[in-house]
């Protein structure tokens, strides 16, 4: 296979590059969030301990996603008992990324200290609490969904990542997530990134074989080894630095391994939230119910929970909505 390039492109921009170290039988991919992350967080507000996460697990959605093949949408959740008590995100094959957090702010000062605003290091138990992280493959309403769904266990969603990798009975997998917040000219911007690299199955050994390579099970893993040192070398600085282009982090960090690029997709911040999908909520509510969504002027209002966009229904609204039901 000839080498295909994702070619430079800008550090900062909102996208995923895979990549393969034939050399060590390894495949991976390198996702990098900016000005998506900056779209979904900071329009809502979020403190900096509750949109550190949801960057974080966006990122770790992007890469996750990336991995898989699907048409449809790829749902990460995690839900706990803790300040935080629901996070989810999603990314569809188009590249439509978004998400949302639900959470407590009494019991985030709580955990938080006096003073204090970021998210500690090793977060998840102080923040989630005892709960799970599940993953969703939607691919329409005729085929059957798939879920994996582990137990927040270990201190980063990194940790909670390779549970899920290690339970499942999947490829052996290394995953690295950075996420920061800066300021500039008072204006606060949001990277991320995630690296993964994961052990290509022996069937793809077995073909590199025939190249002369060999397939030996103990060089296998020391090749694996090999590839997640070289991988947890890349500094916070590497993983986000807007300067530093995707594929020359990569030559960086495995030019030995000589690493093959494959072709860049992009990812935008865009909800799937309509018109037409809330008025399918509300024919599945009877009309006599909808005391609970009704505003001080009467009106029924649905804000979505990922865009902040709020649906305003006024009586005449509601006759139409109803009367296309019956």
């Amino acid at each position: 296979m000839s080498t295909v390039s994702g070619g430079p492109g800008p550090a900062g921009a909102d996208h995923v590059l895979p990549f393969q170290l034939d050399a060590l039988g390894v495949r991976g991919r390198l996702v990098r969030l900016g000005p998506a992350l900056d779209s979904i967080i900071e329009r809502h507000g979020y403190p900096l301990a509750v949109a550190r996460p949801l960057a974080e697990a966006m990122v770790l959605c992007a890469t996750l996603a990336t991995s898989l093949k699907y048409d449809g949408i790829f749902t990460l959740q995690i839900t706990g008992d803790g300040p935080i008590r629901l996070l989810v995100t999603d990314l569809t094959t188009d590249g439509a990324l978004r998400g949302y957090a639900q959470f407590d702010s009494w019991k985030l000062a709580v955990a938080l200290g006096a003073g204090k605003e970021e998210a500690p290091e090793g977060y998840v138990p102080k923040l989630f609490g005892r709960g799970r992280l599940a993953f969703t493959v939607d691919q329409g309403q005729h085929t059957e969904r798939y879920q994996g769904v582990v137990p927040l266990e270990g201190t980063t969603l990194a940790d909670c990542a390779h549970t899920y990798f290690r339970q499942s009975e999947q490829l052996p997998t290394g995953i690295k997530i950075s996420a920061r917040r800066d300021e500039q000219d008072g204006v606060g911007h949001w990277r991320a990134a995630a690296m993964m690299v994961q052990q290509m199955p022996e069937l793809d050994a077995g073909r590199m074989a025939s190249d002369g390579l060999g397939v030996d099970r103990e060089q296998r893993e020391e090749d694996f080894r090999k590839a997640v040192i070289l991988m947890a070398s890349a500094t916070e600085a590497e993983m986000l630095g807007p300067e530093l282009p995707s594929a020359t982090l990569l030559h960086r960090l495995f030019h030995d391994e000589r690493p093959r690029h494959f072709p860049r997709r992009p990812f935008a911040a865009r909800c799937r939230c309509s018109r037409d999908r809330i008025d399918r909520v509300l024919r599945s509510i009877k009309r006599e119910e909808l005391a609970d969504l009704r505003d001080p002027t009467g009106r029924v209002a649905v804000k979505c929970e990922f865009c902040s966009t709020e649906y305003a229904y006024d009586e005449n609204d509601l006759d139409k909505v109803y009367a296309s039901a019956a």
